[in-house]
């Protein structure tokens, strides 16, 4: 199981991990929309599926606007950032800081992306910072649990994967 700290505190996840060579879960979360989601939205896409406490954080912010950033470049490739954020201030974020390349999804109602997943922290009901690439037929084929969750991701390690990725 993947050990993962917030502010330097353990945090409590869920007992599922997800790993490479894994079929991608299956989640159920809300578009800005208030549209239910879930994977089969995405279908015959490879998925980059980016989890962050809050967008209202420094670096979850500047995590999603990378990621937005590098979304134009990719072919075939669906972005989505998931947090605990409701979808309104999700869409409010969205429109102040020009994000326009990538899927903010809310995980708020039932923490299914959360517990699928393993990175709802039990402690603070926030996800953890994590990555996954889920190939077209549905497989993961890239997962990093950041350990500290104020810390950044890989940014380079996940576009790699999203590129070889089919």
């Amino acid at each position: 199981m993947a050990n993962i700290t917030f502010g330097g505190e353990s945090v409590t996840l869920p007992q599922t991990e997800v790993k490479v060579g894994d079929q991608a879960p299956d989640f159920k979360v809300l578009s800005n929309d208030l549209q239910e989601v879930s994977l089969a939205n995405y279908d015959g896409k490879v998925k980059l599926i980016v989890t962050v406490p809050s967008l209202d954080t420094g670096v979850c912010s500047q995590e999603t606007k990378r990621f937005n950033e590098e979304a134009d470049k990719l072919d075939n490739v669906q972005v989505l950032t998931v947090s605990m954020d409701l979808p309104f201030a999700q869409a409010r974020w969205c429109a102040a800081e020009g994000v326009k390349n990538l899927d903010t999804l809310s995980d708020h109602r039932d923490a299914s992306l959360g517990e699928a997943y393993g990175v709802l922290m039990a402690e603070h009901r926030l996800l953890a910072r994590a990555i996954f690439v889920v190939d077209s037929s549905n497989k993961v084929t890239y997962v990093e649990y950041v350990p500290e969750v104020k810390t950044h991701p890989n940014y380079e390690a996940a576009l790699e994967a999203v590129k070889a990725a089919k």
